[in-house]
């Protein structure tokens, strides 16, 4: 299918970005590497009048660690975060989860910021985040703020982001040590995930088990205080709200959340 007419604008810096998405408000949408915005357009589900194209802000890709702190460039893709030393060392849960995300030509393209702002409780990249306890920072003529990733998935394809704003960096603390795994059940490896399980230490991330990526909080709470792993896995769907579909009910769903909630937290605790 093709898109609705739209017009293009490349912004350089970070600051011509913004100016554009000023200027431009609700019809504006900034491009990352394309894979979440242009299926939508081609459908005729998006129709922005202007695409600001983000790809030449390499300032906005990069995987540092700045004290116990990993930060992540908005901009930066799924196959370099994946083979990043820094991440693989400091941040492994969302290194290995980056590797997972789609096929090689989504992950050659695709950038962590653009599928975060995607917003979809089908990503991977999502529940790995809430898992890490991880923050967002956003920039816009009001200045930077910082969004936890717990408060930043509003809906279905919805964030707390003005549309003059722009996704910057990602930050997680330093997992070194934290246990950690990420189970997902597909049809197909490059599908999105019928359900899975990205764990930290404790933490729990789900992934299509809600409108939103969302943490299993009674298993977390089983865990603190003691339970044992298959106890705590069985509360892993409380809270949820799947959906029914013709490859998944939502009980087959709840399902798998326990089963994959138990295998992950085995192998994190392995």
């Amino acid at each position: 299918m093709i898109p609705a007419q739209f017009r293009y604008q490349r912004a350089n810096t970070v600051e011509e970005a913004l100016a554009a998405l000023a200027e431009h408000g609700d019809e504006a949408k900034p491009l990352a590497g394309g894979h979440s915005l242009l299926p939508l357009m081609k459908l005729r589900l998006a129709a922005p009048e202007v695409l600001v194209d983000l790809a030449p802000l390499d300032e906005l890709r990069f995987v540092r660690l700045d004290g116990d702190t990993v930060r992540i460039g908005a901009l930066t893709r799924h196959h370099d975060l994946h083979g990043d030393g820094v991440l693989r060392e400091h941040a492994p849960l969302l290194a290995h989860v980056a590797g997972e995300v789609g096929d090689q030509q989504v992950r050659h393209r695709g950038t962590i910021g653009g599928s975060l702002v995607h917003a979809d409780p089908a990503a991977d990249l999502a529940a790995a985040l809430l898992a890490c306890d991880g923050t967002l920072v956003a920039r816009g003529p009001r200045g930077e703020r910082e969004i936890p990733a717990t408060e930043f998935f509003l809906g279905p394809f919805t964030t707390p982001l003005e549309p003059d704003e722009l996704l910057t960096e990602v930050r997680l603390p330093r997992q070194t040590g934290r246990g950690w795994a990420f189970e997902k059940f597909t049809r197909r490896a490059i599908d999105w995930a019928i359900v899975g399980v990205a764990v930290c230490g404790q933490s729990v991330g789900l992934v299509n088990m809600a409108g939103t990526p969302l943490r299993a909080s009674a298993t977390e709470r089983a865990l603190a205080s003691g339970a044992p792993i298959a106890e705590a896995a069985e509360l892993a769907a409380e809270g949820t709200s799947p959906v029914d579909e013709p490859h998944a009910t939502a009980e087959y769903r709840r399902h798998l959340a326990r089963v994959l909630t138990a295998r992950a937290l085995e192998a994190a605790a392995a």
